[in-house]
């Protein structure tokens, strides 16, 4: 039974919920988030850290946000508010759900996944997430005295410049500075506080545990990895997507920076979800073969119907097959369309 599995923030919404709550919670938040994710980044991708996973910014944030007094019902009711849908999604994701069966598979906290099965009318129950209930923690004053000033010494750290770097001694001594530092406070100093727990109970859903929920989804469903389609856009989908790809099914980047495109088969570069829509209604009908094929033709000889559609569509969106020779181009295409649908901020994290 062939199916889709698709990321939430950047296929769906153009929200990166866990920097937003940063920004509006924390002073200077979205520099702590920046750096911190660029230090997430590191630790994935340039030194792989044994038994880490991609986008555990969401559990370094934590302690932070408890000390700022945010409590779940802060979390919900802010994302709610904040929820910003990628355009065409809202309409077309529930009509391609309806035609084949569909499940998101998100790095984003479940508070924000639920607001927007609520808004979309999606079913919650197909639905992967990280668990957070922040108001089971509490924080000591003197803690949060602490972490507070932890905040006020990370925002004064070098930021992280690791484009080009291969491994450790690839950085500068300003950035090896940093991470020195950010390695002393996250795998020492706030794991020896109480709400260090944090760090170790909250459990994001990235990297390897996306592939993991995929693969929990086949055993729920009974269907094989060549059954399909995962659409991602970030660092925290590339080992879902390598999953996909190796087992033969559809692995699509949809305005994916450059760790989703290196791991996918399939570029989609579009502001609309439309695209999205007509490749998960092409992979239902004639399976990956059949969307290759299609693809290796080129969009203008689909048909016509689909031809209307997307022609409706400013800038016309891009759908490539990805190959070492067009594999640069596409990257800066989809990093630049990626930054212009969800904003400069967004668009330039992992």
């Amino acid at each position: 039974m062939r199916q889709i599995c698709i990321d939430c923030e950047g296929p769906i919404t153009k929200n990166d919920n866990a920097l937003e709550l940063c920004q509006h919670f924390l002073p200077q938040g979205g520099d702590f988030f920046s750096l911190i994710s660029r230090y997430d980044d590191f630790l994935a991708d340039i030194v792989r850290k044994k038994g880490y996973r991609a986008g555990n910014t969401l559990s370094f944030i934590l302690p932070f946000l408890k000390a700022a007094s945010v409590t779940n019902k802060k979390i919900i009711d802010f994302s709610r508010r904040g929820l910003l849908l990628i355009s065409g999604a809202e309409r077309m994701l529930p009509r391609l759900a309806e035609k084949i069966p569909t499940f998101i598979i998100s790095t984003s906290y479940r508070p924000y996944v639920q607001a927007l099965c609520d808004k979309i009318k999606f079913p919650f129950r197909n639905t992967y997430s990280t668990y957070l209930d922040l108001d089971k923690y509490h924080l000591a004053p003197e803690e949060a005295d602490e972490l507070n000033r932890l905040l006020d010494e990370v925002l004064k750290l070098t930021p992280i410049q690791i484009s080009g770097v291969k491994n450790r001694t690839g950085l500068s001594a300003p950035s090896r500075k940093t991470v020195t530092r950010l390695n002393e406070i996250f795998f020492r100093e706030i794991p020896g506080m109480s709400c260090g727990r944090m760090l170790e109970e909250v459990q994001p859903l990235g990297g390897k545990e996306k592939a993991k929920a995929i693969l929990d989804l086949l055993r729920k469903t009974g269907s094989a990895a060549s059954e399909i389609m995962y659409i991602g856009d970030s660092i925290t989908d590339v080992q879902a997507l390598e999953l996909v790809k190796t087992e033969g099914g559809v692995a699509v980047s949809f305005n994916g920076n450059r760790y989703a495109l290196r791991a996918a088969q399939v570029a989609c570069v579009s502001a609309d979800f439309l695209p999205l829509r007509i490749l998960g209604e092409i992979f239902h009908r004639d399976g990956k073969e059949g969307l290759e094929k299609i693809l290796r033709q080129g969009l203008r000889n689909m048909e016509d119907k689909v031809q209307e559609e997307l022609s409706s569509l400013k800038p016309r969106p891009e759908l490539n097959i990805i190959n070492e020779n067009n594999l640069e181009i596409l990257i800066s295409k989809s990093e630049s369309m990626r930054k212009c649908v969800r904003g400069e901020k967004i668009g330039t994290l992992g």
